[in-house]
């Protein structure tokens, strides 16, 4: 087993003798040395140790402390996560107070008593552990809770940002959307948000099953309620009960049918078919459609009371074609997960199949993709897909942009949102690939308005809806 690599704590110190001292006081950490303010953000930029001890009297003016406070204060703003210990002069309260307010972690006076500043230390070290966990925590219970979606476009993060708002609420949810584009994935990320998460989450297609059985699916029925009626028989309304209920393509719902939705919705009870007692039902419901439910209406084809009582909250889901940069990341995670299911020896696309992926239309959204990824991975001869693989044509010509510095933006903040999702989130590791440092990784998510994302990035699956 190897062992751990060593905890890196960095000295900030003008005199070299103390540098010495405080150095061997932690002899289990690895020391990094810094006696200016210019060499404290060197060695911050290059090695982000999570702890910091400071002498705030630094030269030129160890006295007044102004070039210590100075260095705090570029720490703090550099990295504000870093634990910084100030050491003031014996008796020097008030700088140290100074130091606290501005937002340094713990202070040490002089003269050095080596046990009690390696209990302070380790104390800093362990904090700044629990709290690197709890993040660390937080982003994989967000990451499992948006399983299936991976969103680098600016219109599916904010869609990403609606489920995760609404999903604490007990909020009614329309989920509108071509068909493919997800409507199931995002309904279940829903649900595993929601207080309900440990409930069942039930899903039923209004279109798919024939509407002489469609109640019978939804409500149940007592036995004998008709021919073949042997034993009753739970419905998906109370399978649900304590869960979220999921009535996909609810524009299709017949027309007869709909008025017992309306009252199950109301009154939160129902009846069997065959049965005269009221079952009452704890459960969230979730719709989605992909038709036009306002036009549904005008042509009498759906209720509007009960088009009011489904969208308390309407989440429209925009097409594969309005997810800018969207459609190559997901074709690369969907290439990965079939060459390993079908244990193909192919890596990557061609340039001219990435360009053929960004620009076609994708009518079938990521239905479609995923058709075509995994029918090329089966038949590609060579270890890139081609265009030609992918039954793509090429357009010939890119995209112009008449706005430059618009089109510069918005490739910034793509390029940024990639690197998030490639690195899961690893500020360090994005800066990196991106070529910039972290701190100007930082400023460029300052300006383009952008967070880290703490979601999954995995795609949709085969039952993509």
């Amino acid at each position: 087993m190897s062992e751990r690599p060593k905890q890196k704590l960095l000295i900030v110190e003008d005199d070299p003798g103390l540098q010495r001292q405080l150095a061997w006081v932690f002899p289990q950490h690895e020391i990094l040395l810094a006696s200016t303010r210019e060499e404290v953000l060197t060695e911050l930029r290059r090695h982000e140790p999570p702890v910091v001890l400071q002498d705030i009297g630094l030269r030129p003016d160890p006295a007044g402390a102004s070039d210590g406070f100075d260095t705090l204060s570029e720490i703090l703003a550099l990295a504000p996560r870093t634990k910084v210990i100030v050491v003031t002069a014996s008796g020097d309260r008030a700088n140290a107070v100074r130091a606290i307010a501005l937002g340094a972690h713990d202070f040490y006076q002089k003269p050095v008593d080596a046990e009690v500043l390696r209990l302070i230390v380790n104390r800093a070290f362990r904090m700044a552990e629990l709290e690197d966990e709890n993040r660390h925590l937080t982003a994989q219970h967000s990451s499992a809770a948006l399983d299936g979606i991976l969103a680098t476009s600016d219109v599916m993060l904010r869609v990403c940002r609606q489920i995760e708002k609404v999903a604490a609420t007990s909020a009614t949810v329309l989920l509108l959307g071509e068909s493919g584009t997800g409507k199931e994935v995002l309904a279940r990320a829903l649900h595993k948000l929601s207080g309900r998460s440990q409930g069942p989450f039930v899903a039923i297609n209004c279109a798919a099953i024939p509407e002489t059985l469609l109640e019978s699916e939804l409500f149940g029925y007592e036995k004998g309620a008709f021919t073949g009626a042997h034993k009753q028989t739970i419905g998906k309304i109370e399978y649900a009960s304590s869960g979220t209920l999921f009535l996909d393509e609810i524009g299709d719902m017949p027309l007869a049918l709909q008025p017992k939705i309306l009252r199950f919705l109301q009154e939160r009870v129902i009846e069997r078919l065959g049965g005269r007692e009221t079952v009452p039902v704890d459960v969230r419901v979730i719709s989605a459609t992909n038709r036009d439910l306002a036009a549904s209406i005008t042509g009498q084809t759906f209720r509007q009371d009960l088009f009011y009582r489904i969208n308390e909250v309407t989440v429209p889901i925009p097409p594969l074609r309005a997810r800018s940069g969207d459609a190559a990341v997901i074709a690369q995670y969907l290439l990965e997960d079939r060459a390993r299911r079908h244990e193909r020896d192919v890596r990557g696309f061609t340039p001219e199949a990435i360009r053929a992926i960004e620009t076609y239309e994708w009518p079938g959204n990521i239905r479609e993709l995923e058709n075509k990824v995994n029918g090329a991975v089966i038949m590609a001869d060579g270890p890139q897909l081609t265009a030609a693989d992918l039954g793509l044509k090429t357009n010939g010509h890119d995209l112009e942009f008449l706005n430059l510095r618009a089109a510069r933006q918005q490739a910034e903040r793509n390029a940024i949102n990639r690197a998030l999702v490639i690195t899961h989130g690893n500020l360090s590791r994005a800066a990196a690939l991106l070529g910039v440092t972290r701190p100007t990784l930082y400023d460029l998510m300052a300006k383009n308005d952008l967070k880290p994302q703490g979601r999954g990035a995995v795609v949709y699956e085969a039952d993509t809806q």
